[in-house]
């Protein structure tokens, strides 16, 4: 089969696309012909040099931890899902190939009406989303700021907090203000001066999509500090006493939001496709900075 690779740590120019074994579904898995994959900071930090705690497999390495496609191979003791079935899920990396193999309960139905674009990236920000604004305990009666509001998690974090009850204030440039204010956010600039902008808004929790200077103006505007949460700045966080997401992804949660989606209740927006032959562009697309929604690699 074909996958995207790296053999060496380092930069984007890494990723190659070549020809390597075709895995099989063991016991209680199912193997997935892809269609679509979502990249992922965290698929940057791996190529770069970054180990996943756990994770043993030598190099080379197949990056993407999200996928869409359909289940063509069901391991032994394996039910509810059947070969044919249009599923989108996660996993472990693996995910820039033609085919992955993942526990079963790590994937569910696709929705007919969700492109295979959508689907391949919709899993790694609704889920983190989810469980951020779970950790926060967001609801009615809460201001929250999200930083980075116009890209993957941020768009889905804007809905999901609006739809709990929250006044939702989006950081992001300029350029995407319209596009927090039609998903229920109310746009603010970043730069000098961020964090008078946002206090007049009486900020009671923070998300943080951006890092840097946003965690800062989070620390300065909410007292409790278990009620920021960094999405970004994992080193930082332990030293300041803020959450980061330690969650459990999961096939029913994912499902759950699937289903708000083909409700129209929940929009997802697709920045750029890339083929699997380009992933080293998709990366680089993605490290250039924090533009609006997902990039995904269309597989087959």
């Amino acid at each position: 089969m074909r996958a995207a690779i790296f053999s060496e740590y380092g930069g984007p120019e890494v990723l190659r696309v070549s020809e390597v074994d075709t895995p099989r579904a063991g016991a209680g898995q199912v193997r997935v012909r892809v269609r679509a994959a979502g990249v992922q900071p965290y698929d940057l930090a791996v190529r770069a040099g970054w180990t996943p705690p756990g994770w043993t497999r030598p190099l080379p390495r197949i990056p993407g931890n999200e996928f869409a496609g359909v289940v063509d191979e069901v391991g032994a003791g394996v039910t509810g899902v059947s070969a044919g079935a249009e599923v989108l899920g996660f996993g472990q990396l693996q995910a820039y190939a033609e085919y992955l193999v993942v526990p079963a309960d790590h994937v569910t139905a696709k929705p007919e009406a969700m492109p295979w674009e959508v689907a391949g990236g919709f899993t790694a920000g609704a889920q983190t989303a989810s469980l951020a604004l779970e950790a926060l305990s967001v609801g009615s009666g809460d201001v929250l700021v999200v930083h980075g509001a116009a890209g993957a998690v941020g768009t889905m974090a804007v809905q999901l907090a609006a739809r709990s009850g929250a006044r939702v204030v989006g950081t992001a440039a300029p350029d995407n203000h319209d596009y927090l204010r039609e998903l229920g956010a109310t746009p603010v600039a970043y730069g000098e001066g961020l964090v008078e902008r946002l206090r007049p808004f009486g900020v009671t929790v923070a998300l943080d999509g951006a890092g840097g200077a946003a965690l800062d103006a989070s620390l300065a505007l909410v007292a409790d500090r278990g009620r920021i949460l960094t999405l970004v700045d994992h080193a930082r966080a332990a030293e300041l006493g803020v959450r980061v997401v330690e969650g459990v992804r999961s096939a029913g949660r994912l499902a759950a939001l699937a289903d708000l989606y083909a409700k129209g209740e929940l929009r997802f927006h697709v920045r750029h496709t890339y083929p699997l032959e380009r992933a080293a562009d998709a990366h680089r697309a993605l490290e250039s900075g924090h533009g609006r929604g997902k990039i995904v690699l269309l597989v087959d």
